[in-house]
């Protein structure tokens, strides 16, 4: 199979997805590996240690042409353009929140696997949880660097791997910390917790769908002058009603008083520890499907059937298909897990995807 590895674009970016010795697997697998030049140098990986690995250096532009698009961030605007309808993009693609992005990621005919809806055996996100366990930790050194102080009370919002890593780490600088899980996030809950805190990380995640709005502007307007707020659910569109997304760049703002600090690619501040933790996580699954075939790999393994969202101008994820007034196909699941529309090839070069979609929804409206 040939699979490209992209060089990120998205702005503060500096991640890769497949550090040179997992792509040398990849190679002695009898894989053609395509990496954009320059794809590493954010995590001191050069060129020619990809090419140590077997791989063949490549124009930027040149990735998108591979059958399996392997990157970190979400597609950027020119990049959707690039992807050739029926091939497939495997990353976070974030399309939750973002209703611009769902429309041109169906609309363009790619098969959108996302990172953070696959799933494991037991129900968790194994390529998820790395960033989030970064992200979680980043969140009291984000607050300490800003702040100049340890904050002595903490909120974390959410009992995910992000919100555990934040809440492990301000009780071992010694912060009282509460933690609400989802369950018991009700409002008067976080109204008590929110007005005495220092603090607030908002962790909360729900596959596929927008954070959940737990601290209105009015909380917000209410919080201690001088407190914090690191939202790391920003993108799915963040737990306050005051957040915006920032970047590396300008990570902070003010609004109501309160400290804010919504960077959307937390991890990329940690370059090669967050690179090392992704490729790890996601060798197995890449592995997987350029042995298998993208039909056979997701026809055996429902979790990562899970992370399609987008496959042949259909939008495979209900909650993301209402939010961006898309069709939802609701027979998702029994088309990966067998009845695809071009049989058991991978990516049939002969086949229009964008006339099927018409004849799908077509079929829908009868």
């Amino acid at each position: 199979m040939k699979i490209g590895v992209a060089r990120e674009t998205k702005p503060g970016e500096r991640r890769i997805a497949l550090v040179p010795g997992d792509v040398a697997a990849l190679v002695r697998d009898g894989h053609d590996v395509c990496v954009a030049a320059g794809a590493g140098a954010g995590t001191g990986h050069a060129d020619d240690d990809y090419r140590r690995a077997g791989a063949r250096i490549v124009d930027a532009d040149r990735v998108f042409e591979c059958g399996l698009v392997v990157k970190v961030k979400e597609l950027q605007p020119a990049e959707i353009a690039r992807v050739a309808a029926g091939h497939a993009v495997f990353g976070f693609h974030h399309l939750a929140g973002h209703p611009e992005r769902a429309r041109s990621v169906v609309a363009s005919g790619i098969t959108a696997i996302a990172w953070e809806a696959v799933r494991d055996a037991q129900g968790g996100f194994p390529l998820l949880a790395p960033m989030s366990v970064i992200a979680g930790r980043m969140a009291l050194d984000v607050a300490i660097d800003a702040q100049g102080r340890a904050p002595a009370d903490v909120l974390v919002l959410g009992a995910g791997h992000a919100g555990n890593a934040a809440a492990d780490a301000a009780r071992a600088a010694g912060a009282r910390v509460t933690q609400l899980r989802r369950a018991t996030a009700i409002p008067a809950a976080i109204e008590r917790a929110a007005l005495t805190a220092d603090l607030v990380v908002g962790a909360a995640f729900t596959a596929g769908e927008r954070a959940p709005k737990l601290l209105p502007r009015a909380l917000v307007a209410r919080m201690k002058r001088g407190a914090m707020i690191v939202d790391i659910a920003i993108e799915e569109g963040g737990v306050a009603e005051t957040s915006r997304a920032t970047s590396h760049d300008v990570p902070t703002y003010v609004e109501e008083g309160v400290l804010h600090y919504a960077v959307p690619n937390m991890p990329s501040a940690m370059p090669r520890e967050a690179t090392a933790a992704i490729s790890a996580a996601v060798t197995p699954f890449v592995r997987a499907i350029a042995a298998k075939g993208l039909a056979r790999a997701l026809a055996e393994d429902a979790g990562l059937r899970a992370g399609v969202l987008a496959f042949a101008g259909r939008c495979l994820h209900e909650a993301i298909a209402a939010e961006a007034g898309l069709a939802f196909e609701s027979e998702g699941e029994r088309l990966l897990a067998g009845s695809w529309p071009m049989g058991e090839l991978e990516w049939d070069e002969s086949f229009d995807y964008k006339a099927e979609r018409t004849r799908s929804e077509a079929r829908r409206r009868q």
